[in-house]
């Protein structure tokens, strides 16, 4: 139906386009005189073009889209340039060039604008390029760009969709901050401890399977060699340390600091050489088991990348649900953005397990802490649960300052 309209409303336009070259020939015909030939040889080049351009087709134009990156950290650059090439040196008074962006871009700061009017005339080769300043994190699908051209009177608009999907996933943003182990927190309270988390390279005990995340050096050639398989060496470990991260995915204005020091977290305690889980839920239901290595971080940055802020389901529920099924001693973290009532319930039933719990709560820069937050805190203080405040950017010293909470 929409197509035959189009044809009726271009198929009239056409006809009108004839209708005003035969009034201006039949009027200088009657009329005769200097005055009325000018007029009609004034318009016919103008009415030719109009009809020209009712018979040029802009969908045979070819469109590309080319980005600097495929892949973004939260903050950095886009930038994008698109390229249109005409098969015909058909002259074009003007063209708009607009890239149909997803409705999270769509009002974002941008440095050059995509969409913009081009005087293309005579020219084949176009390309325009803009920038999408700070790209926020998520997936961001690139679909559709749009082309507009016509006549000089507006009687024939021409108008192109062009489907070229491009996604791109931006990683949260992370900071760089040392993280030291979280010793017994009974009786004689909470210290941190710098404690080398790595194995002991020097020392091999063994030889097992290859695992992803194992590192190219600690493959045993000879092994791989003899039984046809990658084999790597066991080796022995100073110490182990398992940390099970909890995310708060309830909706909050600030959710995105959670996620960014979440991500801080993540690469600090991996790179220590600890094992992490991290749980996280909302409308989905995302756990990762505890590994360690470069595997588990990516799969959890992937994971962060896409996360939203979608629980229905106070944080509390799902904290007490979750730990019914983790049975191994490991170091418990709380990850949210406020601190309610509810949540010293659910860290006096975990108390009884005797096992590290820290709770960070996460805010944006020079945010402080409610009068009902701050007595939460004090509450959980003094059930022996470290609490401390996280502010966007300064994360270097959280777990220094640890043993001072």
């Amino acid at each position: 139906m929409r197509t035959f309209i189009k044809l009726i409303k271009r198929a009239g336009n056409l006809g009108l386009i004839l209708f005003l070259i035969a009034c201006t020939f039949i009027y200088a015909m009657f009329q005769g005189g200097f005055v009325s030939w000018f007029l009609f040889y004034s318009f016919l080049p103008l009415g030719i073009y109009s009809f020209l351009m009712s018979l040029y087709s802009i969908s045979t134009t070819e469109v590309n889209r080319v980005t600097n990156q495929s892949e973004y950290s939260a903050g950095e650059k886009l930038v994008a340039t698109i390229t249109i090439k005409r098969k015909f040196a058909m002259p074009i008074v003007y063209l708009v060039v607009e890239e149909i962006l997803p409705s999270e871009l769509r009002y974002h700061e941008q440095r050059h604008k995509s969409k913009v009017l081009l005087f293309p005339w005579f020219k084949k080769e176009l390309s325009i390029q803009y920038e999408i300043e700070s790209i926020p994190r998520g997936e961001h699908i690139f679909s559709t760009i749009r082309l507009k051209t016509g006549d000089l009177f507006g009687l024939v608009e021409k108008e192109a969709f062009y489907t070229i999907e491009q996604r791109f996933l931006v990683y949260p943003k992370y900071y760089d901050l040392i993280y030291r182990q979280v010793e017994s927190r009974f009786e004689q309270g909470s210290t941190a401890s710098n404690v080398n988390l790595q194995r002991d390279t020097t020392i091999a005990i063994g030889i097992r399977d290859y695992k992803p995340g194992d590192r190219f050096s600690w493959i045993d050639w000879k092994s791989s060699a003899r039984k046809n398989d990658i084999m790597t060496k066991e080796f022995e470990q100073q110490q182990s340390h398992d940390v099970v991260v909890f995310l708060d995915r309830s909706p909050s204005r600030e959710f995105e600091q959670s996620v960014t020091f979440l991500a801080s977290l993540t690469r600090a305690i991996l790179r220590k050489g600890a094992q992490l889980s991290l749980v996280s839920v909302g409308d989905d239901h995302t756990v990762f088991p505890l590994r360690g290595g470069e595997a588990q971080q990516q799969q959890i940055y992937y994971h962060l990348a896409k996360v939203k802020s979608d629980s229905s389901s106070p944080f509390s529920l799902t904290i007490e649900s979750e730990m019914k099924k983790i049975y191994q001693v490991a170091t418990f973290m709380f990850v949210t953005n406020s601190l309610t009532p509810d949540l010293i319930q659910s860290m006096e039933r975990l108390s009884f397990r005797r096992v590290n719990l820290l709770v960070f709560i996460a805010k944006e820069r020079g945010a402080r802490l409610s009068r009902e937050e701050l007595s939460v805190m004090d509450t959980l203080k003094k059930r022996n649960v470290i609490v401390k405040v996280v502010n966007e950017g300064y994360y270097s010293d959280v777990f220094f300052e640890v043993s001072n909470s």
